[in-house]
């Protein structure tokens, strides 16, 4: 080791050699480099890999790949020479000259052919003829067809002459695929991306011969294998032809699928061939379902236990069964209706469908992800065919004498089992709080598994839709699961637990008098079994699922006023239970049911004295008693819900001042003792308080709203006293200790009190109806409190909810604020700059918090900031345009959006000539730069939004004022034209400048047309990162965030309509009641 280490030392001290391209590479030298580089550790290990980027950077470190290709005897060596010409080839290919392009490419190809032909070499240097592929692939791309029209006939005459390189070629073959096909967008141009699919079309049938040839002669596993993978990429594209007007359906299932080699990639095939969607060809998929059933039913007989043979299966064998899964999913899904139609099918037909429930039971989420979505696609798709009809409040299958659809007929049997899975397999809801952890114990569950969350929502999904289907079958399986629970022939903590969630997640999607009857029953039975079970751990899963039902069926709870008062008493005894998370999830249903029911509590209920709300404010102290700090706030944002449901004035003022009793006689008291001795507000504990005073306080307002101004104006005054005697004795603290001081428990509770306060009051002024009233009583003590503060604190002293809060009050007060924005603008916009001006990094809530407050300023009180002084002016505009060079996102998006209205803003007004004058080149030379940064790909849309308008201004002769100096142009487009061009040619040296023109002149012709401008200028993006060969994956990343919202919002209009399928809280209460 020694020996070794000292060679490396050797060798990287002669290393600087390698950069002098005067002398003759020394390969032994570069392979210890490169041996240093992969072994080492510290300082030799660093000393090379500088010594590799400064070769690898060298513009002529590629004419010396051939030499480390031919010479190097290190596999490492070669990878590394193959990644300088891969850059070369991205970046520099389209300017060297042709003679050299062509030596590139004979080498390149000479090398694959020499390493491919020979079974020994092409299995021992796998991963080094793989670079290798992918290296000839990024020079077909530049070459093919225009330098390189004979490729394709070439690689398949080659393919015939060894079967080595055949096997090869068929993995060239498939790579040009997924890069032509799949990779090309965002890649490639649009134009280019075109032309080398029709191509790759045109030419195909040479391939497919060439793969015919192989299926019917070769006798050599690994080829075969190959070719099946290679035509499992070309299925997705290929002209329907060679599918569907060849032997090739009949030869993939009668040959090659009941082959163990090949039964998995062959299934793949099948599955890629069955998604198709082509209603020209349905005998063929009904030939590809029927011959592919025989077959399956052949390999895995009708009896097998799927889930025990999973458990027990090698890889090869699980493998299978998922692509069972997604064979049969994929043709019923595409073609299941094609199929239904074919009355000698229907047995083959529900034979898959019965393998699909037996995969269902597989214990394996992702498989039986891909069944839940075929069952959920069957369920929601035989609803359809006849839905709920909200006029007449029946279900179609009670009416026309019970009589069922024909579809749903035939599908009845295999739906029953599926409930049956779903019921019992039925994921956690995010509401339940109280789990069985991996060492069997009960405990409350900190962490959301977001996986589990969009699992049960699909899953809920699909039994709404299957209980509408057949609501007595559903209601049958639960009746009985529930029994076998009380008698314990089934009892578990999880098979109780699936079935109350399943029970909970079908609210709504029954009819309403069999709910009723359903959902006592329930309640019944859990109830008697609480009482039954020994056992904290036993009831604490009980009363879980008790809570977790009664709180979702809150139209239930609304019509049966006592069974509702009989809940929330029973909510209130769980609130008394110490077990780990019963109190936080009984304090959940609490608030649930409270917004979902508040008018029941606050109207006289039949044979009662008094509303109920009367007796729980009566009682709230027993209540509350055995409650943490978290938990008393929900109970009170609760109890708030109730109140802001009360319509008459008076009587809500009184509720009000009732509920907010306790945490005024606390109130007063400290306020009283600060009166006589300040120093008291040192006191830690009476921080604290003071502080869950003010949470309780925030979350009471966030549900009252409005008529909480009665509260607020009691403690208003003397809460922004607190604020300020708390903050000079923090900034007294940093002065006398340093900002480390910050840290201590003390002044961190300080802190708490500062934010809550202003938290409460930005929650009341949300809520608020009247700007005048707030204008004239609540602003001018609250700026004279906090903007000189603010102004004057250490920096790591400033709190961010001083920004956030003057947004609210300028978003919620608009023009009427107006007059306070230079005040504002003065205490907090320089000294905020100063903290987050020097990185990206530094403060992000202040940062985003900043950028929020200038946004709204420029949305409401625009003309405000016209009255800015220049110096001040040129600050917000360096400031904006520091927003959007951010790699914060929020922030980026905060800026381009501040920038947008701005110019908008500025339309109509008397300065914009000025401002054009001074600023519009400025900001299109800093858009351009974020716009050509890959770091920013995901602000595409709203930067093309910003470049859009600024053309079209030039282009509409809005600007009048000249931008250029005398003799620069003629007129303003002319000028623009010409600046945008010299910017990007600076930029982009390696752009032809015919490049540029074309470009420049889409920004005027298509600023009009936003997304033939964005993909006009997603093509230019494309073009300058061939050349720089930085990544392309993210320009299309807009889009797609686009495309989901989208989809996300139809999919929800639709649910809308159906009854259950929304979870009942997320609906609007004022739809609810």
């Amino acid at each position: 080791n020694e020996y070794k280490s000292y060679l490396r030392m050797a060798a990287l001290e002669g290393a600087q050699q390698l950069l002098d391209f005067s002398q003759k590479l020394d390969i032994n030298l570069l392979d210890n480099v490169i041996k240093t580089m992969y072994h080492s550790t510290g300082p030799q290990q660093q000393a090379a890999q500088e010594v590799l980027m400064k070769l690898q950077n060298h513009p002529d470190a590629w004419q010396r790949v051939d030499l480390i290709l031919q010479f190097s005897t290190n596999q490492e060596t070669k990878h590394y020479a193959l990644q300088i010409l891969s850059n070369v080839i991205k970046t520099r290919w389209k300017v060297l000259p042709r003679e050299q392009c062509e030596g590139v490419k004979k080498f390149i190809v000479g090398i694959i052919i020499k390493t491919s032909s020979d079974a020994e070499s092409c299995e021992k240097e796998k991963v080094y003829l793989n670079k290798l592929n992918i290296v000839l692939i990024e020079i077909v791309k530049q070459e093919w067809p225009r330098h390189w029209p004979t490729f394709i006939s070439e690689i398949v005459g080659s393919s015939k002459t060894n079967e080595n390189l055949c096997k090869n070629n068929m993995q060239i073959l498939k790579l040009l695929s997924e890069e032509v096909f799949d990779f090309s967008s965002g890649f490639m141009t649009q134009h280019k991306a075109k032309h080398l699919k029709n191509t790759m079309c045109k030419e195909f049938s040479d391939v497919f011969t060439l793969c015919q040839l192989v299926l019917d002669n070769s006798t050599s596993v690994p080829l075969v294998s190959t070719t099946l993978q290679t035509l499992l990429g070309f299925l997705n594209w290929i002209p329907l032809g060679y599918i569907f007007e060849t032997k090739l359906i009949s030869q993939l299932t009668c040959k090659f699928l009941s082959v163990p080699e090949f039964r998995n990639t062959t299934l793949k095939c099948l599955t890629e061939i069955a998604g198709i969607d082509a209603r020209t060809h349905s005998e063929q998929f009904c030939e590809l379902f029927s011959l592919t059933m025989n077959q399956i039913k052949t390999m895995l007989p009708f009896t097998t236990n799927l889930r025990e043979a999973y458990k027990q299966g090698k890889d090869e064998e699980q493998l299978f069964i998922q692509n069972m899964a997604l064979f049969v999913s994929t043709i019923l899904k595409e073609h299941g209706q094609i199929i239904e139609g074919k009355n000698e099918l229907h047995t083959s037909l529900l034979e898959a469908l019965h393998y699909l429930v037996l995969i269902s039971e597989v214990e394996e989420k992702e498989i039986f992800k891909i069944c839940l979505e075929y069952w959920n696609c069957l369920a929601s798709d035989l609803y359809r065919e006849s839905p709920y009809s909200a006029n007449n409040m029946c279900y179609p299958i009670l009416q026309a004498n019970n009589s069922v659809p024909p579809r749903r007929q035939l599908y009845l049997a295999i739906l029953s089992k599926v409930r049956v899975v779903l019921i019992s397999r039925m994921a956690k809801p995010e509401e339940v709080l109280v789990v069985e952890n991996d060492q069997g114990e009960v405990v409350r569950e900190f962490m959301k598994d977001t996986d589990a969350i969009n699992l049960y929502k699909t899953m809920r999904e699909t039994l709404v839709y299957l209980t509408h289907l057949d609501y007595s079958d559903t209601e049958t399986i639960m009746t009985e699961k529930l029994q076998n629970q009380v008698n314990g022939s089934e009892w578990s903590w999880r098979n109780l637990n699936t079935l109350c969630w399943a029970i909970g997640s079908i609210s709504g999607a029954m009819h309403e008098e069999d709910e009723k009857r359903f959902l006592v029953t329930v309640i019944k039975e859990l109830l008697g079994l609480c009482e039954m079970k020994r056992g904290k751990d036993n009831k604490a899963i009980i009363a879980s699922n008790i809570m977790y039902i009664v709180g979702q069926y809150p139209r239930f709870l609304r019509q049966h006023w006592k069974f509702l008062k009989t809940v929330v008493n029973k909510l209130f005894e769980f609130m008394h239970e110490l077990h780990d998370g019963v109190q936080d999830m009984a304090c959940d249903t609490f608030i649930k049911i409270a917004q979902k029911c508040k008018r029941h509590f606050v109207t006289v209920q039949v044979a009662e004295a008094m509303p109920f709300i009367e007796e729980i404010l009566n009682g709230i102290n027993a209540i509350i008693c055995d409650l943490q700090p978290h938990q008393i706030h929900t109970f009170y944002e609760a109890v708030g819900y109730m109140i802001q449901a009360q319509a008459d004035v008076q009587v809500q003022e009184r509720l009000i001042e009732k509920l907010m009793s306790l945490p005024n006689q606390q109130w007063d008291k400290i306020i009283n003792n600060a009166t006589q001795n300040v120093e008291t507000l040192k006191d830690q504990d009476c921080v604290k308080r003071l502080a869950h005073i003010l949470k309780t306080n925030v979350r009471a307002c966030q549900a009252v709203g409005h008529p909480f101004v009665t509260q607020l104006g009691r403690i208003y005054l003397d809460m922004l006293n607190v604020y300020q005697v708390l903050s000079e004795n923090i900034s007294s603290a940093v002065m006398e200790h340093g900002e480390q001081v910050l840290k201590q428990p003390l002044v961190a509770s300080m802190r708490t009190v500062k934010k809550e306060t202003l938290k409460l009051i930005s929650a009341w002024v949300q809520k608020s109806t009247d700007p005048v009233l707030v204008c004239d009583n609540f602003v001018p003590p609250l700026l004279n409190a906090v903007l000189g503060d603010y102004n004057r604190n250490h920096p790591n002293a400033r709190d961010a909810e001083v920004l956030s809060c003057m947004t609210v009050f300028i978003n919620k007060l608009e023009s009427h604020i107006t007059p306070n924005v230079t005040k504002i603008f003065d205490n907090v916009y320089e000294c905020t700059l100063d903290m987050i001006r020097n990185n990206f990094e530094d403060y992000p809530e202040h940062r985003t918090n900043f950028y929020l407050l200038l946004e709204a300023i420029n949305q409401h009180c625009f003309n405000a900031l016209l009255q800015i002084q220049a110096d001040k002016f040129k600050l917000i505009m360096d400031s904006i345009v520091w927003a959007f060079k951010h790699t914060m996102r929020n922030v980026a998006e905060t800026g381009l959006n501040i920038i947008f209205v701005m110019l908008q803003n500025l339309d109509s007004k008397d300065v914009a000539q000025s401002f054009y004058s001074t600023y519009f080149l400025n900001i299109l030379q800093h858009i351009f730069s974020v716009v050509t940064d890959t770091t920013h790909a995901g602000q595409l849309t709203n930067q093309c939004k910003v470049l859009a308008y600024m053309y079209s201004v030039v282009d509409q002769g809005k600007i009048t004022i000249n931008l250029y100096q005398a003799g620069e142009a003629n007129d303003n487009i002319q000028y623009v034209k010409n600046y945008t061009q010299d910017l990007l040619r600076k930029a982009f040296p390696n752009l032809q400048a015919m490049q540029v023109q074309v470009f420049v002149d889409g920004l005027f012709a298509l600023n009009n047309d936003p997304q033939a401008f964005r993909e006009h200028l997603r093509d230019f993006l494309v073009q300058i990162k061939e050349c720089a060969g930085e990544d392309l994956s993210d320009l299309f990343l807009t889009e797609r965030q686009e495309e989901l919202r989208l989809a996300a919002s139809s999919k929800l209009k639709y649910q809308m309509t159906v009854p259950g399928i929304i979870n009942p809280h997320e609906v609007n209460e004022e739809m609810n009641e």
